[in-house]
């Protein structure tokens, strides 16, 4: 394995079109294999940084959702509940106006 500024020496000379040795340039793909497994795991890093924030916003959105429903069905209810009595008091006006229909 060589250091990186060997692999950098190496990488220079390729991309002038230098002619590299045949050992050269299996350590240079060997150099550029190990940049790449490094990228790949600083961009998955980053990409499941990504993910989690993400998650977050569509918890965020998810609580927002059930906060509006809670909020409205509780409306419902409280409609349902004076819906209730007043469905209750007109049964007693009724029955005070015909005892025997009730």
């Amino acid at each position: 394995m060589i250091t990186a500024e060997q692999a950098k020496r190496l990488h220079a000379r390729a991309t002038r079109g230098e002619s590299l040795t045949t050992k050269e340039q299996a350590q240079l793909e060997e150099w550029y294999t190990l940049q790449d497994a490094a990228e790949s795991k600083t961009l998955g890093i980053t990409a499941a940084e990504k993910t989690l924030a993400t998650l977050h916003v569509q918890v965020d959105a998810a609580l927002a959702q059930l906060t509006t429903l809670t909020k409205r069905i509780q409306e419902v209810a409280s409609e349902n509940e004076m819906l209730r009595r007043e469905i209750a008091t007109l049964r007693q006006q009724l029955a005070a106006l015909s005892p025997q229909s009730v």
